[in-house]
């Protein structure tokens, strides 16, 4: 045998790719209502308030003029962008061409950031008025935080999500006379709250409920409420600074370590200026590097507060 057949040697490289565990994609954006918009900020809705109608009037008394609430929400666009580079010396030592997989990664995360956008208009301040520089606060300032449910509810102590903090979510957009009937309700959990529900015996007998909602193990919906799964929302495991912005949403103080969102359909918004867009370009002042290059312009906000509910839980 020569002893040179070691120069025949050749590196075989796997031609399989994997990501790591990451959400992919968004999760939220079929939740909400869509619109595409135009310009540095965007009147999402013109909105009309209930009258009463006027009873009993005189004969020949003049006709009583009822003035029709009026108002519009607004939506202002944040930018998003993502870029990665390859060496051109690295794409010759592969065997697979990179740029498929880094531009599937760069639009997984764009949909994350759609996911985070339409949480911080949830949580934070949205606005309204003529010109869109009236405040409105955030969700658990509105109306005295009316449309929070307190972490000890349903309990003699602080706890996690439970059927009782359900109830009182379903009660709050009840009462606010949704049409329930047609406009669908989302809560969005992380593991944890799933887990808290797994424990609820009305979740899980089926003593209790007219049919399961156990599928393969998951909750998937109950109380006419669907559980849309995301790790992104205000808690314990983002709170030292995770994409969500935390203010004013209630968690870190007073044993609330989650603040869980509950919303109907019709009462969040997400305004698409530029919905994602990918390219891969050479750049010559990288040395003809191969840049990957991901961006979208979006913004979302509430359309209503009484159609949007925040569970605290511990």
């Amino acid at each position: 045998m020569s002893v040179q057949i070691t120069t025949a040697f050749v590196t075989q490289f796997s031609t399989n790719i994997m990501f790591l565990l990451q959400q992919q994609g968004s999760r939220l954006r079929s939740t909400v209502k869509e619109y595409a918009f135009m310009g540095q900020s965007a009147t999402v809705v013109e909105q009309f308030g209930a009258v009463t109608p006027v009873k009993n009037q005189a004969r020949h008394s003049n006709t009583p003029l009822i003035s029709t609430p009026e108002d519009r929400r607004w939506c202002f666009p944040n930018d998003y962008d993502w870029a990665d580079l390859i060496d051109q010396q690295d794409k010759l030592r592969l065997l697979i061409d990179p740029t498929g997989p880094y531009t599937q990664a760069g639009v997984m995360a764009m949909g994350r950031g759609q996911d985070d956008e339409i949480l911080n208009g949830f949580y934070t301040a949205n606005y309204n008025g003529q010109a869109g520089t009236n405040s409105l606060g955030t969700i658990t300032a509105y109306n005295s935080g009316s449309q929070v449910v307190a972490v000890g509810t349903g309990s003699s102590t602080y706890t996690g999500l439970n059927v009782a903090k359900l109830r009182a979510a379903k009660k709050l957009l009840m009462a606010a006379d949704i049409d329930l009937d047609n406009d669908e309700i989302y809560c969005v959990i992380t593991a944890t709250q799933h887990d808290n529900l797994l424990n609820e015996v009305q979740v899980v007998d089926l003593d209790y409920t007219d049919r399961p909602v156990l599928v393969n193990g998951k909750v998937s919906a109950f109380m006419g409420m669907n559980f849309v799964h995301s790790e992104r929302i205000a808690g314990a495991t983002n709170y030292a600074g995770g994409s969500v912005n935390l203010a004013a949403t209630g968690v870190g103080t007073g044993n609330v370590n989650y603040a869980v969102p509950v919303y109907t359909k019709s009462g969040m918004a997400l305004g698409i200026w530029n919905d994602i867009q990918a390219s891969v370009d050479k750049r010559p002042d990288k040395r003809n590097s191969w840049q990957v290059y991901v961006t979208e312009t979006i913004g979302a906000t509430r359309l209503e507060e009484k159609r949007c509910v925040q569970i605290n839980c511990n």
